[in-house]
């Protein structure tokens, strides 16, 4: 009977490991995209816990889902314990809180991670660039088009680790377009656009758009 000395036995181990690793990945990371229907419009079962207007709230939330295939979303928005406001995306349940304060005050200046990052030697740094908002209201929108992105990026099969920013600009563009915010700097001078909206989002998570089928006539 041959016997294995033990470094021989270790590296067999480590090579059995690294495969399965490399077969789970795939599992994982390859199937996302073609679970996705994408002739299935959007749908949110809402719930409401603060006082603002749920029906507001809800019609507000479904059209920033307009034309992404996201499936059944689940959208809670209620009041933070002490933070001014908080935002969570569960990928696999595909739900979404909605945090907010309940003594904030109105227009709030939020910082953002918006601006482009800049190279000083050896360091790097981003300057603050605040949204105003109008409301509670628009906060809530901000907060949940912010979220709503990062599940897109997780929808579209895209890497999901640092999009923060990404997600501030998809938020803030809708806001800025919708609502007519404004994006200034911490001096309060107005911030030309496209210091900010540089990116093509759309086109990063064009993979969860909702594409509807042609019908034969």
């Amino acid at each position: 009977m041959r016997h294995r000395d033990v470094n021989t036995s270790r590296r067999l181990a480590y090579i059995v490991r690294t495969r399965r690793a490399r077969r789970s990945r795939r599992r994982v990371s390859v199937p996302l995209r073609r679970r996705i229907n994408h002739d299935e419009p959007s749908s949110m079962a809402f719930d409401n816990t603060t006082s603002l207007s749920g029906d507001l709230l809800h019609r507000l939330c479904l059209a920033g889902m307009e034309g992404w295939s996201v499936g059944a979303v689940s959208v809670r928005v209620r009041y933070t314990r002490s933070t001014p406001f908080s935002g969570t995306c569960i990928y696999e349940d595909r739900r979404i809180y909605v945090n907010l304060g309940r003594h904030l005050r109105y227009p709030y200046r939020m910082k953002t991670n918006l601006a482009k990052v800049r190279t000083l030697g050896f360091g790097w740094r981003r300057p603050i660039f605040r949204l105003e908002m109008r409301d509670a209201y628009q906060l809530a929108v901000f907060i949940f088009m912010h979220e709503l992105y990062h599940l897109l990026v997780y929808r579209a099969g895209r890497n999901t680790r640092q999009k923060e920013s990404m997600c501030d600009r998809f938020a803030a563009r809708y806001l800025v377009d919708r609502f007519g915010c404004q994006v200034r700097t911490e001096r309060g001078e107005l911030v030309p656009r496209d210091e900010w909206d540089f990116q093509d989002l759309d086109g990063f998570v064009g993979a969860a758009r909702f594409r509807r089928s042609a019908v034969a006539v």
